[in-house]
């Protein structure tokens, strides 16, 4: 099994164009896969770790309402936000400067071949890292994401996930809100879940966070959850 993990922070970038990089990637190790199921020497699978930001964006995943996005498209470009219906999981989410959007294209057939185990070491190292803030962030259940306050009034959601995996590769991934302005999340319905709010890393703390510093940390937790080889 190959656990070395190729790493890029792409840095901000435009949704769609990260979207087509992931594709790519996303397709080449299909390729190796396919390729490897015929007799002959087998080749290593590669895996990658993308971090980034992006302008203001909502995509909706292919099991999403559209209803869910409670704006117009003339009110989207007054915000400077764009929209994509997309080939993940869940519902419709936000992604915006201030944010972590992690992109994991894993060979799972390198690390384990279980999704929901994936899921969940996804969510451990989010909440690890906000451990690392003295934050006590948990799981909902049947909710896939990071939260505070689970099963009260005051419940609310600092990461979200949405993922999509073929032949135990992965791709899409997770917004973990550090320093986003969270306004724009009044304009969707988000995750179609409507009964609890959105926070992020700043407004728990009071205080705006250095985001590579986070990122530093979720690298790290990542690294150690999933035993990778970071390069």
């Amino acid at each position: 099994m190959n656990k070395k993990v190729s790493f890029k922070d792409l840095g901000l970038i435009d949704y769609k164009k990260c979207w087509d990089f992931q594709e790519d990637l996303f397709a080449e190790i299909l390729t190796v896969k396919s390729s490897n199921r015929k007799e002959g020497e087998k080749v290593a699978t590669k895996n990658h770790l993308i971090f980034c930001e992006h302008p203001h964006v909502y995509t909706l995943g292919k099991s999403g309402d559209e209803k869910n996005l409670l704006v117009n498209e003339d009110y989207l470009k007054i915000r400077g936000a764009t929209f994509y219906k997309i080939n993940r999981g869940g519902d419709i989410t936000y992604h915006g400067p201030g944010q972590i959007v992690g992109y994991p294209i894993l060979d799972l057939d390198n690390f384990f071949t279980d999704i929901h185990k994936y899921l969940r070491l996804l969510e451990e190292s989010i909440i690890l890292t906000l451990k690392e803030y003295g934050l006590e962030a948990e799981r909902s259940k049947g909710e896939t994401g990071v939260w505070f306050d689970v099963g009260t009034k005051n419940a609310r959601k600092i990461c979200a996930f949405g993922v999509k995996s073929s032949r135990w590769v992965t791709m899409h991934g997770f917004a973990f809100n550090i320093n986003p302005d969270l306004s724009y999340f009044n304009n969707i319905v988000p995750c179609g879940i409507v009964d609890k709010n959105v926070t992020s890393l700043e407004k728990e703390k009071g205080y705006k966070i250095d985001v590579e510093e986070v990122k530093q940390k979720l690298k790290r937790n990542l690294v150690r959850l999933f035993e990778m080889e970071i390069f």
